[in-house]
């Protein structure tokens, strides 16, 4: 693939994480999220240029999201490191494995520092179950990781397939 167009299909996929996370940040930032732009984390699967592109679209959108540094590098990070991991399993050509590393790596790594910066997330739980915070995020966080990835990014990943004959 051409130079050129790599880098324009990752900015325009790094242009459209943070468009959709910005634009729907309400539900896109804090103890308790859905970022409907983490649904393209299955991107790599199908186009390599897509990791780079939600590297900087992260950044972009970490920016906006006001938790400092700690969430514009570290988040961005994370997003790398899932994406990459997205792009290596699509050799075992199993496509329902595609929204597995955004899930597990921002479930257990957002979470990691995300306790400390805002405030946790008010789950109901019976009367005498006490469960860190930082397992409280992992609920949080991996709940809407499961919601965007596999609820939208799947269906996504399968469409994506089906129009390139990609059975």
């Amino acid at each position: 693939m051409k130079t050129t167009q790599f880098a324009t299909r990752a900015a325009l996929i790094g242009a459209l994480y943070a468009t959709l996370t910005i634009f729907l940040a309400p539900i896109s930032f804090g103890p308790m999220q859905i970022r409907v732009s983490e649904s393209l984390t299955v991107l790599p699967y199908l186009l390599p240029e897509a990791v780079p592109g939600l590297w900087i679209g992260c950044m972009v959108a970490n920016i906006y999201g006001g938790l400092g540094p700690i969430d514009i590098f570290g988040g961005s990070l994370i997003t790398l490191l899932a994406a990459a991991s997205t792009f290596y399993l699509r050799r075992f050509k199993k496509p329902i494995l595609a929204p597995l590393p955004p899930v597990l790596f921002n479930a257990l790594g957002v979470s990691g520092y995300l306790q400390f910066l805002v405030a946790a997330p008010d789950i109901p739980l019976p009367h005498g179950i006490d469960i860190p915070v930082y397992f409280l995020f992992v609920l949080t966080i991996g709940f809407g990781e499961l919601v965007s990835c596999y609820g939208l990014g799947y269906p996504l990943l399968l469409f994506l397939r089906r129009r390139n004959g990609q059975l």
